[in-house]
């Protein structure tokens, strides 16, 4: 087991500075929403959700030039224990330039173990293939719509201190071959990483890892 996490560790220094920068990034934001009880995630909905994604800083940009795709990492739980991430990709939708901001955080919650199966798809349609609400904010999840209790996954936005639930459909979502390479190696199965929950995380992932715990 040493010998396995030493090479994960090895592995990880293939990371990118911008590869890097996105895992303390997407931390970054999970701290930052929970600094407001008020306005973030309703514990109850973090604590039935399988997985979530959290995709850091996604430009304007990427919504206008074709082929372009936020970024961001994935991590599910395994009795109540967050695996370690995997890097994902979520490309354009027609709601791209109604979010009307230069850049935005994302936070998607899967909710169940179908939607999981969605997001590992080599591409998923959010609102067409995987039922998407945008989730609601606060300390009570009973103010939840029957539609976004419903949903496979929830989606929550965060732009200029402002964090709110947005729907999504429209977007695409997929498992992040290039990124993931860098940070596991070609013999990984991200299904290993974040289904079976079998692959130990890497150092760099560390604060990613402790903002989670954060949530339980």
């Amino acid at each position: 087991m040493f010998a396995l996490i030493v090479a994960f560790a090895v592995l990880s220094s293939d990371l990118s500075t911008r590869e890097a920068n996105r895992l303390r990034e997407a931390a970054t934001v999970l701290e930052e929403i929970q600094s407001g009880p008020d306005k973030d995630i309703p514990q109850e909905l973090w604590d039935r959700a399988e997985c979530v994604i959290v995709v850091p800083g996604l430009k304007k940009a990427a919504f206008v030039i074709g082929g372009e795709y936020g970024k961001g990492l994935m991590s599910c739980k395994h009795e109540a224990v967050w695996s370690a991430p995997i890097f994902m990709q979520i490309g354009k939708g027609s709601w791209g330039l109604q979010i009307g901001a230069q850049s935005i955080d994302l936070v998607l919650l899967v909710m169940n173990k179908t939607g999981l199966e969605k997001m590992l798809r080599n591409k998923t349609s959010l609102g067409a293939e995987a039922s998407i609400a945008g989730g609601p904010v606060g300390r009570d999840a009973r103010a939840a719509t029957d539609a976004q209790l419903k949903a496979e996954i929830l989606s929550y936005s965060r732009t200029q201190g402002l964090f709110a639930g947005v729907n999504l459909s429209g977007g695409v979502v997929r498992p992040d071959p290039e990124d993931n390479t860098d940070l596991y190696g070609k013999s990984i199965d991200v299904r290993d990483v974040v289904m079976k929950g079998t692959v130990p995380p890497p150092a760099v992932v560390e604060p990613f890892m402790e903002a989670l715990r954060r949530r339980k």
